[in-house]
């Protein structure tokens, strides 16, 4: 398929959930990224909210919306983001991961946690694209979620947009320890390591960010909002560009920015 067609894969910090009601600079940043990209057939969603011991796809026609949370606004558990599935989407993505080995199965009745819809909300407001999800499996650790990616990878040249959904950091231990206007420490050190690394396409480095990156125990006390960041990097292949897009710090320790992954430029159209 003519590569110029191809979409790129994203990874997007989803924030809280309260994110849905008050979204601040995400939502700019996601309904510009919608604009820039080219509408996509389907879109497939790898949450840090759906943890499993092997991949799961979902599969159902049209999954419900979950509110896997608890104490927050009534507002907030009226949402619906009633997008409708693609089975046919799902068993493609099931076929591609049993190539690579990986065990799948297929969840015939999962629906949408908030890590999907919250930034799906954002990015396509009116619902209308097919949405599949799949799980990711923390224990198995990076490189796991980054062969998932990988064997995934056909679904961008097929108008498939893959996304990871979770968070640059994502300590829950901070919520009530920082504030808007008070910053926890570890985290713009941990976002410009991250930026660094990507910008360098220094997989090794991202693998072993418990080793490598600063204060990476308190950035990520457990790694499944960080593990779907694999995901988007393994469905760009192996020569990518990515590309920061700064929304904000939430509460004050909540790193929100998103990256996007296309394919690397040829030498000679990058210099």
């Amino acid at each position: 398929m003519n590569t110029a067609a191809r979409l790129p894969s994203l990874y997007i910090s989803h924030g809280s959930p309260m994110t849905a009601l008050d979204p601040k600079l995400v939502g700019v940043r996601l309904a510009e990224l919608a604009r820039d990209l080219p509408r996509p057939k389907a879109i497939v969603v790898a949450s840090a909210h759906w943890l499993a011991r092997a991949p799961l796809v979902g599969g159902a026609a049209q999954p419900e919306t979950i509110h896997d949370f608890g104490g927050f606004p009534q507002a907030l558990f009226d949402i619906q983001y009633p997008a409708p599935g693609a089975p046919d989407v799902a068993l493609r993505a099931a076929q591609l991961l049993h190539a690579a080995g990986l065990d799948p199965h297929i969840d015939p009745q999962r629906g949408l946690d908030h890590g999907v819809w919250v930034p799906l909300r954002l990015l396509y407001p009116d619902a209308d694209i097919p949405v599949v999800p799949v799980s990711i499996q923390p224990m198995a650790g990076p490189a796991h979620q980054l062969a998932v990616g990988r064997a995934l990878a056909p679904l961008r040249d097929e108008g498939v947009l893959v996304i990871g959904s979770g968070s640059i950091t994502h300590n829950l231990h901070d919520w009530r320890s920082y504030s808007e206007g008070k910053q926890a420490p570890y985290v713009q050190p941990y976002i410009d390591w991250v930026e660094h690394q990507l910008a360098a396409g220094d997989v090794a480095a991202m693998l072993d960010y418990r080793r490598q990156a600063p204060d990476a125990e308190r950035a990520h006390p457990t790694d499944e909002h960080w593990q779907p960041i694999y995901v988007a990097m393994g469905a760009a292949g192996d020569n990518f560009r990515a590309t920061r897009i700064d929304a904000g710090i939430d509460m004050g320790f909540l790193a929100m920015d998103i990256y996007r992954f296309d394919d690397a430029l040829p030498a000679q159209a990058a210099a």
